[in-house]
């Protein structure tokens, strides 16, 4: 008996990933995110490789892991992936303080992310 298989998120051409601790505010992984947004697969590897921006590193090993998720899992070909979903969304908010004078003290909030990365199997046409 058992649990029932759960159905799939995503459509059969198709595969996920999703990062769901990434430090750093969801505002500043959004402009990552946008660089990757509906390009093939390996020029969003070499644009992240190349990216100045901290989270382009997170973004990179997310997008790494729904590549081998469309390989593996779903048997995918690779060289025709192009990513269609790159959104981004809050995680949880670490709260800390930080003592200041006269005995006052100030909130630190130290935010993370969460990257869901879905990439598509898309088929040229060749006119």
């Amino acid at each position: 008996m058992g649990k029932a298989k759960s159905p799939r998120r995503v459509a059969d051409n198709e595969a996920l990933a999703v990062g769901t601790m990434i430090k750093g505010s969801p505002q500043k992984l959004n402009l990552v995110a946008a660089l990757i947004r509906g390009r093939k697969v390996e020029e969003a590897l070499n644009i992240l490789a190349f990216s100045k921006r901290a989270m382009a590193r997170d973004a990179s090993k997310v997008l790494a892991s729904a590549i081998a998720n469309a390989e593996n899992n779903h048997d995918l070909d690779v060289d025709a992936l192009v990513v269609s979903e790159a959104s981004v969304g809050k995680s949880i908010t670490m709260k800390r303080f930080h003592t200041r004078g006269r005995g006052k003290s100030t909130r630190i909030l130290k935010p993370f992310s969460r990257l869901r990365i879905v990439v598509r199997e898309h088929e040229e046409e060749e006119a």
